[in-house]
């Protein structure tokens, strides 16, 4: 396990660190408010409204998750030519992350989703979205544009959250330029998208996502997960299936199961003390992931501080941001 020290020595390289977020960007939107009746025009409550926020989402939270540690953060992604995409810009560039890689395509909406709660509760969720692979000329402006920023970047991320973007086609340009400047890849796949990710340095399903890449059924056994039988096979499948260097599999309040090539299977306990809201830990994960190994954390180092992040994250509500401080801080705890 990484030490308060070398957290510290970590954290303060992460600000040379140079990444490229590539996946399905969206617009969050949260609404707030009190519940006091029902509607009578419906069966449903009336919610008076207190606040409204916005947040980048999806791969764009991703990169926000990064820019508190460095300046050197850049997405890749397409959004409609619309208000959403303008607010998207927006506040991207207020959080310090480049949109310039963004691509337009004025056929499709900016995904959003626009989460109305009460009493911290969510109550209806109301998505802006249509599914479009990612075109043959799409993809060549991938090609062009990660070509030219490729000799400025340490690592990249491939957020999959299975809405387009994300195609085989896409992850093998990827794979093949990652190869050539010497980058390290890491992968956030989408169990609705089953693309091939050999080539890549780390993959870090969710539990849900790495058995249905695995093609096994969770029994959710209730035993510790380094003996599980079942997350020790999935392990396994994985590895043969995507032969990369390392598979990361988050499960929630057990922590992470980490699978090296070489090496044997490795269990990282949970840091959370208090869960209020998971969304946006997996995304806090894969960033502060790839920050340290963009800046040259061995394996296991790696992923402990990704999970000490979540753990975080979890105990914020909405889509929340990690700071230096906070994750500094957390290690004071253990």
């Amino acid at each position: 396990m990484i030490s308060r020290d070398q957290a510290a020595k970590s954290i303060e390289s992460f600000t040379n660190a140079r990444i490229l977020v590539i996946g399905d960007v969206m617009l969050d939107h949260f609404i707030w408010g009190n519940v006091r009746r029902i509607s009578p025009e419906a069966p449903v409550p009336v919610v008076e409204v207190t606040k409204e926020d916005w947040y980048p989402g999806g791969a764009a939270n991703v990169a926000r998750n990064i820019s508190p540690f460095t300046s050197h953060v850049h997405l890749m992604g397409r959004v409609g030519d619309d208000t959403q995409a303008q607010m998207l810009r927006s506040l991207l560039e207020e959080d310090g992350v480049d949109p310039n890689p963004l691509l337009i395509n004025a056929s499709v909406p900016t995904i959003s989703k626009a989460r109305v709660a009460a009493r911290q509760q969510q109550i209806v969720r109301v998505d802006r979205e249509t599914h479009l692979a990612l075109t043959s000329s799409e993809l060549e402006d991938v090609r062009s544009r990660l070509r030219a920023i490729a000799p400025d970047l340490d690592a990249v991320i491939i957020e999959d959250y299975g809405k387009g973007f994300v195609t085989q086609e896409l992850a093998d340009v990827v794979a093949e330029i990652a190869a050539e400047f010497s980058l390290v890849v890491t992968v956030d796949p989408s169990p609705r998208n089953p693309i091939s990710w050999r080539g890549m340095t780390w993959v870090k399903p969710n539990r849900s996502e790495a058995f249905a890449a695995a093609g096994i059924e969770d029994r959710s056994l209730t035993v510790p997960p380094a003996m599980n039988e079942e997350i020790l096979r999935v392990g396994a499948v994985l590895q043969g299936k995507w032969d990369a260097q390392c598979i990361l599999i988050t499960l929630g309040e057990q922590g992470m199961m980490l699978f090296q090539r070489g090496e044997e299977p490795h269990h990282i306990p949970t840091r959370a003390r208090e869960v209020y809201d998971v969304s946006g830990a997996g995304d806090t994960a894969i960033a502060l992931l790839t920050l340290s190994l963009a800046a040259g954390l061995g394996a296991t180092a790696a992923a402990d501080l990704a999970n000490h992040a979540s753990g975080i994250v979890v105990g914020k509500l909405g889509t929340a941001q990690v700071t230096p401080k906070e994750l500094l801080t957390a290690f004071d705890s253990y």
